[in-house]
């Protein structure tokens, strides 16, 4: 007598497909190669020229007072230089403190020293009283005066002036003028400003 099989269930069948599913998943998985590792993005940066120290007003540039910084594209100053050689040999209109952008607004530009005749430099002068100075504009002729301790009267030390930069009434800085003067005028000025205290007077033109 012939025994029949029993037919299988429909559990059983489904069960064998689920398992052959995941054989082959698990083949395909182990078979891929692995992602390459994720590089690190770093941030743009654009270089910008600043100054190594605390530089006073007058003073010329030289290349031990300037380094470069860098700074995110969004943040760089409008007008600032990339390579310290543009700067170098420069007159700081303003004083700048370390690590400040040295941009443009803080030197005296090729439009002022170009006001300048044959024989004469452009003379930093910063009177004791701020508020006379923001008085001044560029283009105005001054004399200026120093007074020395216990003296009588002041001294003209500049006759005549021509102011080549002026702070302006809303500059809150320390009043420096830039001054178009002679060699022997500039240093008397430079001595006068470690002596006496230095006063203006507008002559009439």
């Amino acid at each position: 007598m012939v025994r029949l099989r029993r037919p299988r269930s429909l559990l059983h069948t489904a069960r064998q497909v689920l398992a052959a599913l995941l054989a082959g998943t698990a083949l395909v998985l182990a078979l891929r190669p692995a992602p390459a590792p994720a590089s690190s993005s770093v941030p743009a940066t654009v270089p910008v020229v600043v100054a190594a120290d605390d530089l006073s007003p007058g003073a010329v540039l030289t290349t031990g007072d300037l380094t470069v910084a860098a700074y995110p594209p969004a943040l760089q100053p409008g007008g600032a230089a990339a390579d310290p050689a543009a700067l170098v040999g420069a007159t700081l209109a303003a004083g700048v403190r370390a690590g400040e952008p040295v941009t443009d607004a803080r030197v005296v530009g090729a439009g002022l020293t170009a006001l300048l005749t044959e024989g004469q430099v452009a003379a930093p002068v910063r009177p004791a009283d701020l508020a006379v100075s923001a008085l001044v504009r560029p283009g105005d002729r001054i004399d200026v005066l120093a007074t020395t301790s216990g003296a009588e009267r002041a001294e003209v030390v500049a006759a005549g002036a021509l102011v080549l930069a002026a702070p302006g009434a809303d500059d809150t800085g320390d009043g420096l003028l830039l001054l178009a003067v002679d060699d022997a005028t500039a240093a008397l000025l430079a001595a006068a400003a470690t002596s006496a205290t230095l006063t203006l007077s507008l002559p009439p033109p």
